[in-house]
This record gives C-alpha cells, structure tokens and sequence, in this order.
C-alpha cells in the first residue's frame, strides 16, 4: 500500500512541475525568399530540446529583425516592405502576442522612415521604438501607444562620411541601435564610417542627445556591425563585419563613454584565408563568455572573458549550416540557437557552462532563409 501511495504521490509531483512548466515560444523573422511566408512561431520543448511549427504570420517584404515589447504583450518587426504605397523606404510592424498561446495577431504598419531598416529595439520603458537603417543610414524613434500600436517620430538622426572600404563604406550604414540596460544610453554602430555613437536617451521625450563621448572610431576597414552589452554594464563587445574581429570597450556607467580595451581581437584561425564576414555578438548570461557569428568560416567563435573585461578566443563551433546571420543566447543559460540563412535551418546548441564550448543537439528545423530570432517564455 505504502508502495501505491508513493507512487501517486510521485505522478502527483510530475504532473504539478509539468502543469507549471512555462511555455516557450521561438519567434523567427525571415527574409521573402524561397518560399518564406513571413514571421514563423515555434513552441519550444526545452525537455526534449525540441522546435515545433504554433503559426506563420504573413507580413509585409521581408520581416527580418525582430524585438519583443518589455511587457511580453508585443513584438515589433522591420521590413523591407513598405506600409503604404507613398512610402520611400521600410517599414516597422506591431502585433499582439496571446499571453496564454504565444500566436501573434497583426496591430499595425508604419512607415520606418528610411530605407533598409535592419534593426529594430524597444526601450525599456516600453514607449519607444528604435529603427537602424543600413541603405540610408539614418536612424529613427517612433512613440508607441499603451496597446502596441505604433506612432509618430519623435527624433531622428540622419549620418553621413564614409571609410576606407570602396566597396562597403562609400557611405554610412548604420547597423544596429543598442540601449544600455538603464535606458539612459543608446549606442549606435557605423559600418560605414568605422564609428560607434553615443546618445543620452531622453525616455521621457523619446530624443536624443550627443553623450559626453558622442563618437569612437574603431579600426579603419573594420566595419562596425552588432554591439553586445556585458550583463555587469561595465564592458561592451563589438563584431567588426569586414575584419572578422571583435572590439572590446570598457564602459563608464555614469557617462556612457566607451574606451577601448582591446583593438580588432582576430576570431579565426591565423590561417584562414577564405572570405567571411561576422554578423551577430552576444554574451552569455554569466558574463564569462562570448560568441559570435561568422559568415563564409560558418561557425560560432567561442572566447572567454577575464575579469577585466578582455577576451581570447578558445574555439570556433561550426553551426550545421551556412551563412549564420543571427543566433539567440538562451535567457536561462542552456543553449544556443542558430539562424543559418542560406540553408534555410536553425540549429540548437548545448551550452557547457564550464567551458563555454557547444555540443549539438535536438534536429535542425527547417525554416526559409531565418535572419532573426527571439524566445520568449509566456507569463
């Protein structure tokens, strides 16, 4: 008898962590290629390590970054599309996201107010949306409404110059816009110029305002492309897309300047000589390591970071596919997942959080050519 009760009581157990589990969804934006049909949803099994097709959002031309809204509530695409015929460029997309099933219902288009928008982030208070355009090179702010939907400008930058590179920096691209995680500072990352730009975030106006430092020029040639925060604030790491390398800065938190502590940290072997470029940085959740991109090598670098701040590289991971573009850090420490865009497929990875190194794991999902990916764990 004791026997059965324990065994009830066992069952019990597993059904109650198994009702509290949280659901996980994986949201993807693509480019109109192949047969894409716009945003894709995946339900997330993190047991059995496991993506499985919630829904496909048909959208506006290629919506390819994505930011989820600080509320869960919403998500925010930028696209290639326009939102209205008049429009000259891109434009920016809200929808609503179903708290208990993860599936997303269109809000509304907006124009972004430049052309090649190619990245997208909400401040953290919730009322901003932030576009980056690479074509034009111009950056925007737009309000947003207490129920998601987009609205006007509320400040705008436009850049110009160029660098050393006749072919990729005959102009300014600017690539990504990245808030500090008090919200008081936005950097914005060049490719064109070879520059990284400091705002002061004004959260309460939605404008911004040269930082006490307002520009630092990195390497000339490098290419300034995704720039990723160290969760302590107090480092900042950035991929340079034409020299495959990483700039390592430290951070003043009180001003928000960046200082260099390490120039262009090389992230493949000495000997590699074929074409590549890097594309997306992050850290991990520890602050202990870093991983990014690169496209032609196709693999995830793999570096350590000391105390200081500084990095090494301890290894590249080949990603099951090429031409990885994007890739997301699980927020719980886990894995890591790889966007491949050019063979249309996302790859999961098992994060060892001794060494930081990846091990392959679960099936590679097979999506049209995937350009970005957020998960989110639904309250």
């Amino acid at each position: 008898m004791k026997r059965i009760v324990l065994l009830f009581g066992l069952l019990f157990f597993l059904a109650s962590c198994l009702a509290q589990a949280k659901k996980e969804v994986l949201y993807v934006g693509t480019f109109s290629v192949r047969g894409s049909e716009g945003i894709y949803a995946y339900s997330f099994n993190r047991a059995t390590q496991t993506l499985t097709l919630l829904q496909t959002v048909p959208s506006l031309e290629s919506p390819t970054f994505l930011t989820i809204h600080p509320s869960n509530k919403y998500l925010y695409s930028v696209n290639r599309g326009k939102a209205d015929a008049m429009d000259q460029g891109g434009s920016v997309s809200a929808y609503g996201i179903d708290s208990a099933t993860g599936r997303l219902s269109g809000l509304n288009h907006k124009s972004s107010y430049g052309d090649g928008p190619c990245y997208v982030e909400v401040d953290k208070t919730g009322k901003y949306v932030i576009i980056a355009h690479y074509n034009e090179g111009n950056l925007t702010v737009l309000s947003l409404f207490k129920d998601g939907l987009i609205g006007s400008v509320s400040d705008a930058k436009k850049y110009t110059g160029n660098s050393i590179n006749l072919e990729r920096q005959e102009s300014p691209h600017i690539h990504a816009a990245v808030l500090s995680q008090d919200n008081k500072f936005l950097y914005i990352t060049d490719l064109g110029t070879d520059k990284i730009y400091t705002y002061d975030f004004d959260a309460v106006n939605g404008t911004l305002h040269p930082g006490a430092i307002p520009e630092v020029t990195v390497t000339p040639g490098a290419g300034p492309r995704h720039l990723s925060i160290h969760p302590t604030g107090k480092y900042a790491y950035l991929s340079e897309e034409l020299t495959s390398t990483v700039g390592v800065f430290s951070v003043d938190k009180i001003s928000g300047a960046l200082t260099v502590l390490q120039d262009s940290v090389v992230s493949l072997p000495r000997n590699y000589t074929e074409k590549n470029s890097s594309a997306d940085i992050h850290t991990d959740v520890t602050g202990k390591y870093l991983y990014m991109s690169n496209r032609g090598a196709d693999v995830i670098s793999i570096f350590t970071i000391a105390e200081d701040g500084k990095i090494s590289l301890t290894g590249n991971q080949s990603t099951g596919g090429k031409t990885p573009r994007n890739f997301l850090v699980d927020p719980q420490g886990e894995f890591l997942f790889v966007a491949n865009q050019d063979t249309d497929n996302i790859t999961i990875f098992r994060i060892n959080a001794k060494t930081g190194k990846l091990t392959s794991v679960g099936k590679p999902v097979a999506v049209p050519s995937p350009v970005c990916l957020k998960l989110l764990t639904l309250n």
